[in-house]
């Protein structure tokens, strides 16, 4: 597919221009692969799907959006996952971000404020036939203590620190991706691994603009992605 071809090729030029912040000049192929085989445009409402491949962010509705697919590739590698990877996702949105995860992972449990978005999210990836993800309506903060310890975490919405119930979730030797940064200032994409002795190591990866994350642990009440 054309448009499909395209935004892997912006992708890679992304990654050419980045490669001094990110510190690699491509990504994991099962990543590219997941990106080429996830149809963008169904997460996508019908009067902007001609915009779908185009490699930026888009409005899904709910005053949130959908990230940029480079965006969305960059924190899928970053995760480093294996495909026995148990993940939670911190802001379901369109559902897309999830998808592209269960590409690479045998599950992932997903948590989106939104009861809408959640709700629509639900039905879209089971329509489309995403199995192995499961989405929750919730506050994501606290994240999905059930179902912990977790083999990674992503969250799609800039937090205004990293929240240490996240860090509890995950499994000793795994990573956080997660924007941090105040609403509308400057974010920081940034890599939490978490050590054996359970201390958080953080990496800074570039810089970002998400929408905030919001709930009753955060100051602001507008969410996502």
């Amino acid at each position: 597919m054309k448009d499909m071809q395209r935004m892997l090729n912006d992708i890679e030029m992304e990654i050419h221009l980045t490669r001094h912040l990110i510190g690699k000049n491509s990504f994991d192929d099962r990543v590219m692969a997941a990106m080429k085989r996830v149809p963008r445009h169904e997460f996508l409402p019908g009067d902007l799907r001609y915009c779908a491949y185009d490699n930026g962010p888009a409005p899904i509705g709910s005053g949130q959006t959908i990230s940029q697919p480079y965006i969305v590739a960059l924190m899928s590698d970053l995760l480093n996952t294996r495909p026995s990877d148990i993940i939670l996702e911190i802001g379901t949105g369109s559902g897309y971000q999830a998808a592209i995860l269960s590409q690479l992972v045998q599950q992932i449990y997903s948590i989106e404020i939104i009861e809408d978005l959640a709700t629509e999210a639900r039905k879209r990836l089971n329509k489309l036939g995403y199995n192995n993800i499961e989405v929750r309506n919730d506050d994501g903060y606290s994240g999905w203590l059930e179902h912990a310890p977790y083999d990674g975490v992503i969250v799609t919405a800039a937090a205004p620190h990293i929240p240490q119930p996240l860090i509890d979730q995950l499994r000793a030797g795994a990573r956080l991706v997660i924007p941090v940064g105040l609403p509308y200032s400057h974010q920081e994409l940034m890599v939490v691994e978490k050590k054996t002795n359970g201390e958080a190591e953080t990496r800074q990866v570039l810089g970002v603009a998400f929408v905030p994350l919001t709930g009753g642990h955060t100051p602001e009440r507008t969410h996502k992605r």
